[in-house]
């Protein structure tokens, strides 16, 4: 096999391959024994056709074509390997006109990963805001427990902010009604936003029985870009009742006696949930400081295949600005992907079985599935590299914060540790799951 590779770009290259004809021979020979397999000829057992009559019922065209594949992505495997290219994503494929009994020509255009020069990238300094918990940030989380404790009781007044109402809602453009945008029995709870633009505006001051009507864009699938008529219709409201703040609550609440007790310890969580945000903040601002510090080319053909994905998946397809919001993500994301595994490929940083095995519990947990079945569909998805890459890079990111001078607003060196409790939360995608 003869292989020659051209550089098209920082990250794109051109394989020409050429596979002698007696190289062949192997796909071929496999690709009769499974057509063999698959047809009934009188006289001869399944499986053991002679070629000859396999050319005559089925044709030699045929199996050509059975064993085009095969190789073409062996010598293309081959070609890859032994260039030693870190390739991204599925080459783009153009064969030659194939003359039987001749060499087989090929070229194929896939994208790589960018040579980098590392920077320094031990003692970035970076500053962060100091652990504060205000009196209003520990309230914030009294009443977010008091909440979890609240009741709903029916009321027959007019709907108020904060209510919790079960609505219908019937939607049209142009005269013409959206099937996909009309439900009936939806529950929402007033002022959380979470459901339509404006419908707030729309149903304060309704009481149940009563309909409003509001312009709006809906938040996914083809009409974000389309002003649609909402019709609403309040079915019933009921507002919170939240209990008292006082021991009885604390005990109904919690192991403690007192809401004194409660109290104190809620301040306490409430600072270490600042520990955490502060360690993160070191982390992204590091993670920016790293990327200021060198300029790395980035696989276009991959940029827009991870964008449309995520625009996909919310159905926004056609909404440009928040293409352009998740272009700029994206490319971030994959820069700093390669950075880290530069960072731990000069390192020497590798992941044991154990923190593979850890960070699989965890991210099962995050799915809400068995650590085993967890375990059974990475496999099947052939995506174990992957998650070894995104170990590896959490522990080269956790390498560069270790080695760094970070401070805090008032000049005191932070402590980082708070940062373990977040990591699964915060660990780069692997892009190498679109690999060849």
């Amino acid at each position: 096999m003869n292989t020659a590779v051209e550089t098209l770009s920082a990250t794109r290259v051109k394989l020409s391959i050429e596979v002698a004809a007696d190289e062949m021979k192997p796909s071929i020979d496999a690709a009769y024994k499974r057509i063999a397999a698959a047809i009934n000829v009188p006289g001869f057992r399944k499986g053991k056709v002679p070629q000859a009559i396999i050319d005559q019922r089925v044709g030699r065209e045929a199996v050509i074509d059975e064993a085009m594949n095969d190789v073409i992505s062996n010598a293309y495997a081959d070609a890859v390997r032994d260039n030693e290219l870190r390739v991204l994503g599925q080459p783009e494929v153009d064969i030659a006109e194939f003359v039987d009994g001749q060499p087989l020509s090929f070229t194929a255009e896939v994208e790589v990963r960018p040579e980098i020069t590392l920077p320094e990238y031990k003692g970035i300094a970076v500053s962060v805001d100091d652990v504060e918990a205000s009196e209003a940030d520990i309230e914030a989380q009294v009443e977010r427990l008091r909440e979890r404790f609240g009741s709903l009781k029916p009321v027959e007044r007019a709907v108020e902010d904060g209510d919790f109402i079960v609505i219908d809602l019937s939607s049209a453009y142009e005269g013409e009604a959206i099937e996909e945008a009309t439900a009936a029995g939806l529950s929402y709870q007033v002022g959380s936003g979470d459901l339509l633009d404006g419908l707030d505006d729309a149903i304060i001051g309704l009481e149940a029985g009563a309909s409003g009507t509001l312009t709006t864009r809906l938040r996914a699938g083809e009409w974000v870009d389309k002003d649609v008529e909402v019709t609403v219709e309040v079915k019933s409201v009921r507002e919170r009742i939240l209990p008292e703040l006082n021991d009885e609550f604390a005990q109904m609440a919690s192991e403690f006696d007192t809401f004194a007790e409660l109290h104190a310890q809620i301040s306490e969580q409430t600072v270490e949930i600042k520990k955490i945000e502060q360690a993160l903040q070191a982390r992204n601002k590091i993670g920016d400081a790293l990327l200021e510090l060198v300029e790395i080319p980035i696989p276009e053909g991959i940029v827009k295949a991870e964008v449309d994905e995520h625009l996909q998946g919310e159905g926004r397809m056609e909404d440009d600005v928040h293409r352009a919001e998740v272009d700029v993500d994206v490319r971030k994301a994959i820069a700093q992907q390669f950075l880290l595994d530069e960072i731990a490929k000069a390192e020497d940083i590798q992941a044991s079985e154990t923190e593979l095995t850890e960070y699989l519990i965890r991210q099962a947990s995050r799915y809400g599935m068995a650590p085993d079945q967890f375990v059974q569909e990475v496999v099947r998805a052939g995506q174990v590299a992957s998650f070894v890459g995104e170990v590896v890079r959490g522990k080269a990111m956790a390498f560069v914060l270790e080695n760094a001078a970070i401070t805090d607003a008032s000049g005191r060196t932070v402590d980082l540790k708070a940062l373990d409790a977040s990591d699964d939360d915060h660990d780069g995608h692997d892009h190498e799951g679109h690999n060849h």
